[in-house]
């Protein structure tokens, strides 16, 4: 006997594309990797240090189930000097990954159908997250007519009384396009407690992205070091919240994960603390990649009316060659050897649209888009 909600849980199918493109690898085919939202930047100097200096000092035991007090006091100065916001080190916890993060807050904050507003589209596991802690995810179209951008008005139309949290996401996955301040300022003072994924905070290459917590002190943060500091494998997250849910969140991880990774949380002091020049370079070089993407995507005739500014997506528009991009995504694979997402991963809003991912060198990504041009010819 299986779990309802181990069955109703839908594929990650981002991952199902990358599962496939590993299988191909495995036969001796290869596939250029445009699919999956990993840098492929190795962690900087100053972490990789750090890691085997932990190890080598013994950082190898349980921390503090909160999190290594030196990480969060690290993180508490990058908001106010990031964001000029005063956060106390006890409103932050440190997971293993944002992921972790997202199930603490979320199984803090909803009951049984209570209900939390989302993008659509959006990043493909937060109506997932919502279900499995019991919620309901209620989506709210973001037109790329709009930029891609919630619309507070159409936010506010779908509020009941049922409604327990508003999630942000900016910049955002899949469209890689933020959120302005007025927005977000008007989505917070809307009276429901907004959760703003940052994630992707630091890549930012035009505007400037703002955090949730400069307009509502009772918000919450959800972050980590996998995108910024390309440390996807090493797991580390946080979150910061208000202080009346840190003791309920604590318990949680205390009986699900215990704490993060001691050894790895050290690395997260180097990464906040010494690592800026190797961020600025891999943004500088992510900034080129999208510049050079965007440009060859049109050239190809795929639709990007909205361009992104942020992360290191592209959402185009397939439509004049598909309305299943499910079906196209596994085509492309298929045919021209060239990993793709499938707009439906993201939210009914995305069917017809592909995300393209520039986390890849811009040989890879001008080798995969000439596999496609091959492609769109030969249909």
């Amino acid at each position: 006997m299986i779990s309802r909600r181990a069955e109703e849980m839908t594929p990650f199918l981002v991952m199902d594309v990358l599962e496939r493109a590993r299988a191909m690898e495995r036969q001796g085919i290869d596939v250029v990797h445009l699919e999956v939202g990993e840098p492929d930047f190795d962690i900087p100097a100053p972490v990789r240090e750090a890691v085997a200096a932990a190890l080598a000092e013994g950082h190898t035991h349980y921390t503090h189930s909160c999190g290594d007090p030196e990480l969060r006091e690290a993180i508490s100065d990058h908001y106010a000097e990031r964001y000029s916001v005063t956060v106390d080190p006890d409103r932050i916890v440190v997971c293993s990954g944002t992921s972790p993060a997202m199930m603490l807050v979320f199984s803090a904050l909803l009951e049984a159908g209570d209900e939390a507003i989302i993008s659509d589209p959006g990043y493909a596991c937060y109506p997932n997250f919502i279900r499995f802690s019991g919620g309901v995810p209620v989506p709210v179209p973001a037109a790329e007519a709009d930029g891609f951008q919630l619309n507070p008005g159409a936010v506010a139309s779908r509020i009941t009384d049922k409604t327990k949290a508003i999630v942000i996401n900016s910049p955002s996955n899949p469209t890689g396009t933020l959120l302005s301040a007025r927005r977000m300022e008007a989505i917070s003072d809307l009276g429901v407690r907004v959760i703003s994924d940052e994630i992707y905070h630091g890549l930012v290459y035009a505007g400037r992205e703002r955090s949730i917590l400069e307009f509502a002190e009772d918000a919450i943060v959800l972050n980590g070091f996998s995108k910024l500091y390309a440390m996807t494998g090493l797991r580390l997250g946080y979150l910061i919240a208000p202080p009346e849910l840190i003791r309920p969140i604590q318990k949680m991880q205390q009986n699900l994960f215990i704490c993060a990774n001691s050894a790895v949380q050290r690395a997260g002091i180097a990464a906040l603390r010494e690592a800026s020049d190797d961020v600025e370079r891999m943004r500088r070089t992510y900034d080129e990649r999208r510049r050079f993407m965007v440009k060859r995507l049109r050239k190809l005739g795929f639709g990007v009316a909205v361009e992104p500014t942020g992360a290191f997506y592209v959402f185009a528009d397939a439509r004049h060659l598909s309305s299943n991009s499910y079906n196209l995504a596994f085509d492309i694979l298929e045919r021209a050897r060239v990993g793709v997402a499938p707009g439906i991963d993201f939210g009914a809003e995305g069917e017809g649209y592909l995300r393209f991912s520039y986390a890849s060198s811009i040989e890879r990504i001008a080798e995969g888009l000439d596999r496609i041009e091959g492609y769109l010819e030969a249909l």
